[in-house]
C-alpha cells in the first residue's frame, strides 16, 4: 500500500517521527555538552597531576636580600601527560611576586578563580581559554613553597589543547546517536506495522462496499467493525438507507405513472378514434376528448407534486414562511370553484409563523380546500380555520359533506385510494399530497367526522405543524 497524501499512515508518521527526531536532535547537542563536561572532568585530573609534578619540583632560593623560586623542570617532563600525542600541552610557573620563573612566557596570564565549587581539595581551578590561536584548557594552581631561603605562594598553569577531549566527546556523541537513529527506525517500523494492522477494517469494508452491485443497498453489518469505525458505518447504512427508500420511492412513481396514466390515454385514444369515424357529434366528441385531457393533467400535476414532496425531505434550511398569508392566497385562487357551487364560505386565517418551502403549504392548503369542496353539496358551509393552539399552528377545514366510512379510513392516506372508494372523483392523490407534506414538515393530519344525533354532518380535516422559533 503506497503512503499517498492526507494517508493516515503518513499522517501518524511525520506526527510521531518529526517530534521525535526533533527530540533526538536537541538530546544529541545536550549530550555533546554532557560528553564534552565528561571529558573535561575526567583530563582536568591530567592536568592537575602535571601542575602537581611542576610544583614539587619548584625550590627557594635566595637572590641578594630577596627569595626567589627555582625551576629545573624540563618541558620533556610534561610529555608523559600528554595522550597518543594528539595534545600538546604548555606551563608557566610564576613565582611570590607574579614574576615569570619558567615555562612559556607567552601563555595568559592566570583568571582568578569564578567562585564554583571545586571537586579538588587543592587551591586549583580550570576554565577554558585561547593560546596562539587554539582553545586550550587551563589550569591554575597555587602551589607553597618553602625553603630554608624563605617561603609563599607559586601560580603553576598547566594548559592543554582539545584536540583529545573534542574526539572523545564526538566518539560518544556518534555511538548515542546510532542508538537512538536505531531506536527512531524501530519507532518508524512499529508505527507502519501497527496503522497497517489498525486500518485492515478499513480497506476490509471498502472492498465489501467496491464488490457491491449498484442495486445493493442494504445496511453493512456493525458487529465486526471496530469501535472507532462504528460511526463510519451507521452513517453509510444510514445514507444506503436513505438511497433506498428515494429508490423505492422513484420505482413506485414510475409504476404507478404507468399504471395511472394508461387508462386515460388509452380512453382519449379511443375518444379520438370515435370522432374520426363520426360515431358521436364533433361537439360532443370535443367536450369528451377535452375532459379527458383534463383528468389526464390533472392526474400528471399532482403525480409530480407528490414526487416533488419525498424531494423535500432532502432539502435543508426551509425559511419561515406565513401560513396565513398562504391561506388567504389559495382561498382566493378556488374562490370562483366556491362560488360555483353556491358554497357559504367562512375564512378566519391570521398571521402563523412556520418553517416550510411555499409551494409545499400552497399544495397542502389547496388539495385541502379542493376536496372539501368536492364534497361539500350546492347551498352548503364551508368552514377555513387557521390559529395557535397548544404551541402549534392549526388549520382546520370543515366542510358539509358526507364524511368518511369507516372501511375508508384504513386506505385514506395512500395514493390513489380515494380513487377506489370514491372519496372524492380526481385522481386519488390529493390526500397523499396532505399526507407526505405534513409527514415531512414533522407535523400530523386527521379526518374526523363531524357527528350530531348520531347523524353526520360534515367532515373536519385538522392539520397541525410545528410553529417557528
Amino acid at each position: 500500500m503506497t503512503a499517498a497524501r492526507g494517508s493516515l499512515r503518513r499522517t501518524l508518521l511525520v506526527g510521531i517521527l518529526v517530534p521525535v527526531s526533533a527530540f533526538v536532535a536537541l538530546n544529541a547537542a545536550s549530550l555533546y555538552r554532557q560528553a564534552l563536561e565528561a571529558a573535561d572532568t575526567a583530563y582536568d585530573r591530567t592536568l592537575l597531576a602535571s601542575a602537581k609534578s611542576i610544583g614539587e619540583l619548584l625550590e627557594v632560593a635566595a637572590v641578594g636580600a630577596t627569595s626567589q623560586i627555582m625551576s629545573t623542570l624540563p618541558y620533556s617532563a610534561l610529555e608523559a601527560f600528554e595522550a597518543d600525542n594528539r595534545s600538546r600541552m604548555y606551563y608557566k610557573v610564576s613565582g611570590f611576586g607574579g614574576e615569570m620563573v619558567s615555562g612559556f612566557a607567552d601563555l595568559p596570564a592566570a583568571r582568578p578563580p569564578t567562585g564554583k565549587p571545586s571537586v579538588y581539595a587543592a587551591l586549583v581551578h580550570f576554565y577554558d581559554d585561547r593560546y596562539r590561536d587554539e582553545p586550550v584548557r587551563m589550569a591554575v594552581l597555587l602551589q607553597p613553597v618553602a625553603g630554608t631561603a624563605g617561603q609563599g605562594m607559586a601560580t603553576i598553569q598547566v594548559a592543554e589543547t582539545l584536540e583529545l577531549r573534542h574526539t572523545l566527546a564526538r566518539q560518544l556523541l556518534v555511538q548515542t546517536l546510532w542508538q537512538q537513529a536505531l531506536l527512531v527506525l524501530a519507532i518508524a517500523a512499529a508505527v507502519v506495522f501497527v496503522v497497517q494492522r489498525a486500518t485492515r477494517p478499513v480497506r476490509e469494508l471498502s472492498e465489501r462496499l467496491q464488490a457491491r452491485s449498484e442495486t445493493e443497498l442494504s445496511p453493512l453489518p456493525t458487529g465486526e467493525a471496530p469501535r472507532e469505525l462504528q460511526p463510519i458505518v451507521e452513517a453509510t447504512n444510514h445514507v444506503m438507507a436513505r438511497l433506498a427508500h428515494l429508490l423505492e420511492h422513484q420505482k413506485r412513481f414510475v409504476r404507478d405513472a404507468a399504471h395511472q396514466l394508461r387508462t386515460p390515454l388509452a380512453v382519449l385514444k379511443t375518444q379520438v378514434q370515435s370522432a374520426r369515424r363520426g360515431d358521436v357529434e364533433p361537439a360532443l366528441a370535443l367536450a369528451e376528448i377535452g375532459a379527458t385531457v383534463e383528468r389526464a393533467a390533472e392526474l400528471a400535476n399532482q403525480m409530480l407534486a407528490l414526487a416533488k414532496v419525498e424531494q423535500l425531505r432532502h432539502q435543508g434550511g426551509a425559511p419561515v414562511v406565513d401560513w396565513g398569508g398562504i391561506t388567504r392566497a389559495v382561498s382566493l385562487d378556488v374562490s370562483a370553484l366556491i362560488a360555483a357551487a353556491h358554497i357559504d364560505f367562512e375564512l378566519d386565517a391570521g398571521a402563523v409563523p412556520v418553517r416550510s418551502h411555499e409551494w409545499a403549504l400552497r399544495e397542502l392548503t389547496r388539495n385541502l380546500l379542493h376536496n372539501a369542496i368536492k364534497h361539500t353539496p350546492a347551498g352548503g358551509r364551508l368552514v377555513v380555520r387557521l390559529q395557535v393552539e397548544a404551541g402549534e399552528a392549526m388549520l382546520t377545514v370543515a366542510d358539509n359533506g358526507p364524511g368518511i366510512a369507516a372501511e375508508q379510513r384504513q386506505r385514506l392516506f395512500q395514493p390513489f385510494a380515494t380513487e377506489a372508494t370514491q372519496l372524492d372523483h380526481g385522481s386519488g392523490l390529493g390526500l397523499a399530497i396532505c399526507h407526505e407534506v405534513v409527514q415531512t414538515l414533522g407535523g400530523s393530519i386527521r379526518l374526523d367526522n363531524r357527528e350530531q344525533g348520531g347523524l353526520v354532518q360534515g367532515l373536519d380535516a385538522i392539520v397541525r405543524l410545528p410553529l417557528a422559533v
